[in-house]
């Protein structure tokens, strides 16, 4: 939000429209899989490895997992003038449930889909999703990767460089 405000700030006192991207939850390859954030790198590095995954609260929470090449053509296309200093969302406008995340990663990996359940953690959304109207209609951005392909190929490059 703060940036934003600098952003605002800036084209009014020199003219100059920055356009400002707010992105969804992002994934893909050289996602960091340790931390708490990053969950597809998280499920896919434990699944790799053998590992058990955890799931907090009933794995119903949700969130709007965009990929990371589509999060990058949204900022190409918002750097061109088409972007006139304005904000857009960027994801996906689907929300997918922890649960559903889970289980579309264990089927890239092939391995089981039986995560822990754990008490949900203090502050958690139960639910985001971005609109992406402005978006789609002022720059002609859609996302293009379908979850199942964004998190195939998020699987694919750990099991490349990270699994063991």
């Amino acid at each position: 939000m703060a940036g934003e405000i600098y952003l605002n700030t800036f084209r009014h006192l020199y003219g100059l429209d920055c356009s400002h991207i707010a992105p969804a939850n992002v994934y893909g390859p050289r996602q960091d899989p340790h931390g708490e954030a990053g969950v597809v790198a998280i499920f896919a590095q434990a699944l790799l490895s053998g590992k058990p995954t955890k799931v907090f609260g009933d794995g119903g929470n949700t969130r709007d997992y965009v990929f990371v090449d589509d999060v990058v053509d949204a900022f190409v296309k918002a750097s061109g003038d088409a972007g006139g200093g304005q904000r857009f969302n960027i994801g996906t406008g689907v929300e997918t449930s922890d649960r559903q995340l889970h289980t579309a990663v264990a089927a890239a990996v092939g391995g089981p889909d039986d995560p822990e359940f754990a008490p949900p953690r203090l502050g958690d959304l139960k639910r985001s999703c971005l609109d992406i109207g402005s978006a789609a209609e002022v720059l002609g951005w859609r996302p293009k990767v379908e979850l199942t392909e964004g998190v195939r190929r998020t699987v694919d490059y750990f099991r490349r460089t990270h699994a063991g």
